[in-house]
């Protein structure tokens, strides 16, 4: 048994259906979801972390320059709203914790940072202590970062960040500091029009892989945790080879056995699965599983690793899929939960 956090879109602007943040109970030996909570009246609660002690949850507000923190109550699995801050920018895409727990860091997209806010003695947040912004063409526009997350050792933040018509697509790596300060290592350019937008760290630290939103491919790179850099060595599709239309990459995560890799793409509303060579980092190419829904912005897994659910945000479902534990290939599990506009799916331990 374990609770749920949901954010979903709520605004017209998003051509949204979502009504807050929701809470559920869920069985995953039966894939029974109860839904416990909604909070009403909040814009776009979308990205969602836990600090270091699963205490308290932090929400990123799509679209708008807010970031909102609660109470978990750890019984019920229910959230108590503390406050909400400036996310150090318009449009915050991602929150993560630091390894000392006392700070946060937030993407900001159309705000063009990353940004370090201060968590207090109560959960609570402060306003930003430090912004990296990620330049772009000139002195007045900058590149539009969609991550912000911390390597295994906490020492790296990795930021995929998009050019789209202000900047360039690249990855920085950012060096943190004691005080929660951000300083570059690397920028590691991406092709032209690829747009990066995620990455995912293997738990050896050593190998990093990063999903390109428009180039609808994954990159494998090396990186050196000594000197927090990141070296390119292998570029592959996540769309099939027999699919000529649109496609729009969005999540990419690795299954806990370090085996696996999966990558969701937008518009071919498809799951793209890699095999991991325990050896050198290099991908395969497994297959491709349906969604059964629109638009899957969002995947993740349960605790145990046995399920991978899936946000189709324009169907208004999370599907939930077992995932082959030899072929690592995810097959429908029977269960479809209806939620509207899903983006983001939190479990607690």
């Amino acid at each position: 048994m374990s609770f749920a956090y949901v954010g979903c879109r709520t605004t017209r602007e998003r051509n949204a259906r979502g009504k807050g943040l929701k809470v559920y109970r869920v069985n995953h030996k039966t894939l029974e979801w109860q839904e416990i909570q909604l909070i009403e009246n909040i814009e776009n609660p979308s990205y969602q972390c836990f600090d270091r002690s699963g205490s308290f949850l932090y929400t990123v507000h799509g679209d708008q320059n807010l970031v909102s923190a609660y109470r978990v109550d750890k019984e019920t699995g229910r959230l108590e709203f503390l406050n909400s801050v400036s996310a150090g920018g318009k449009n915050p895409v991602f929150i993560t914790v630091d390894q000392t727990n006392r700070y946060c860091f937030v993407a900001t997209l159309q705000g063009g940072k990353v940004a370090t806010l201060q968590r207090n003695s109560d959960g609570s947040l402060s306003g930003p202590i430090h912004e990296a912004a990620v330049p772009g063409n000139s002195e007045t526009e900058l590149s539009l970062p969609h991550q912000c997350i911390l390597d295994q050792s906490g020492s790296f933040l990795f930021a995929p960040a998009q050019g789209r018509t202000t900047g360039f697509g690249q990855t920085d790596v950012f060096r943190v500091g004691e005080d929660g300060s951000l300083s570059l290592t690397c920028q590691l350019a991406s092709r032209t029009l690829d747009e990066p937008r995620h990455v995912a760290v293997h738990p050896n630290n050593r190998y990093v892989y990063q999903v390109n939103e428009k180039g609808n491919n994954v990159t494998f790179s090396y990186f050196d945790e000594q000197t927090g850099t990141l070296e390119p060595k292998q570029s592959l599709s996540s769309l099939p080879d027999t699919y000529t239309g649109e496609g729009q990459a969005s999540e990419i995560i690795i299954h806990p056995n370090q085996r696996f890799l999966y990558c969701s793409n937008r518009i071919h509303d498809s799951i793209a699965v890699y095999s991991i060579d325990p050896f050198t980092g290099y991908l395969r190419g497994v297959g491709f599983t349906e969604t059964l829904g629109q638009t899957p912005r969002f995947i993740t897994m349960d605790p145990s690793g046995e399920l991978l659910y899936v946000a189709n945000e324009d169907s208004d479902t999370i599907v939930a899929f077992r995932i082959d534990p030899q072929t690592g290939i995810p097959r429908y599990a029977g269960k479809t939960i209806p939620t509207e506009s899903p983006v983001c799916i939190l479990f607690s331990e």
